[in-house]
């Protein structure tokens, strides 16, 4: 990234700052996720109830591993969607717009064809993950083969990728009579998350620390294999473990709660504004944002029309749509 903002020029105590906010916003919005819901409850009574009642089974069996499976996923996306920046080199992609997400959603379809009696989960994830994995290479792959002239043809190849894998998957789905079944999984939202079926976002939460630790090589590779070569990082390694951290994060996403889009894109564009392109700086910000915004989401979704619910995943598209073209005026020097 060629005109990435200095690390060096932003104030220290504005980030420790930003990351307290941050972290002060997602309690306020979990707090208010437990609240919420077609059935009133009070998290006053908790203290008071007996761990059989109604109250009880509603917050931790329902309320409270929604709550948690979107602070999850949530951070998760927003961590790989920055390294995928990084590996493509361009602040305009999101794992939801260059095809992983859409390689994801056909590797569910595969299974429900190949194996439709089903797969334990770690195997389903696993799968999945892979299909992610695949989806990041050969957009990857595309791109060390086309001549980027300009910083605009990175998205625009992902979206074009994405756009193709969604066309073949549907025309398979509609063969198979189980387009309602891809529709499902496209317009991910956490309605469904119930204690026993999120536990998978614990191992994206782990993938979200490694990120973090690595979180210094990977704004190395941001900066070309040249470079990363000769300071004595080993590229393709790093590469290949951006892509496995990637893919295992869209997969246990998917697999979870089906696709939600841009979360990868707007958490680490907003945050570059206060912490620049180091990730050591920005990932724990970008993390919390995520989840902020996915919890926003999903909150506003059951608020609308309550006692129904609007996917979030519908929610993040209109938002994350209304940034990524305010991303694109800001002029190439801001994001190219």
């Amino acid at each position: 990234m060629s005109h990435s903002i200095s690390s060096s020029q932003r104030a220290p105590g504005k980030g420790a700052l930003c990351l307290l906010l941050l972290a002060v916003v997602v309690v306020v919005l979990a707090l208010c996720s437990l609240n919420v819901g077609a059935s009133r409850m009070n998290l006053l009574n908790v203290f008071t109830a007996d761990p059989d009642d109604r109250v009880s089974k509603i917050l931790f069996v329902s309320r409270l591993p929604r709550t948690i499976a979107l602070i999850l996923a949530g951070a998760a996306l927003a961590v790989a969607g920055a390294i995928l920046q990084m590996m493509a080199r361009n602040r305009l992609v999101d794992t939801s717009t260059t095809g992983p997400m859409a390689a994801a959603a056909l590797g569910m379809l595969v299974l429900a064809i190949v194996l439709p009696q089903g797969l334990p989960l770690w195997a389903r994830f696993l799968v999945v993950s892979a299909f992610a994995a695949g989806g990041v290479l050969l957009f990857l792959g595309v791109l060390q083969r086309m001549p980027l002239r300009s910083a605009l043809i990175v998205p625009l190849v992902g979206l074009v990728m994405a756009g193709v894998v969604h066309a073949a998957s549907g025309l398979i789905a509609h063969h198979f009579d189980l387009s309602q079944s891809l529709r499902a999984w496209n317009s991910g939202d956490f309605s469904a998350i119930l204690r026993g079926r999120y536990e998978l976002l614990w191992v994206a939460a782990g993938l979200t620390v490694a990120a973090m630790i690595l979180a210094d090589r990977f704004t190395v590779i941001g900066m070309g294999r040249d470079f990363a070569t000769n300071i004595g990082v080993n590229y393709s390694l790093l590469m290949g473990t951006g892509v496995v951290l990637v893919g295992m994060i869209v997969g246990s996403v998917v697999v979870t709660a089906g696709v939600i889009p841009f979360i990868g894109l707007v958490a680490p564009n907003l945050v570059r504004l206060v912490a620049g392109d180091n990730l050591r700086r920005a990932v724990p910000l970008m993390a919390l944002l995520g989840a902020a915004l996915l919890l926003a989401a999903d909150l506003l979704g059951r608020l609308l029309i309550h006692p129904y619910e609007v996917p979030s995943s519908n929610l993040l598209s209109i938002g994350g749509c209304v940034v990524f073209l305010a991303v694109l005026l800001q002029g190439r020097a801001k994001w190219s």
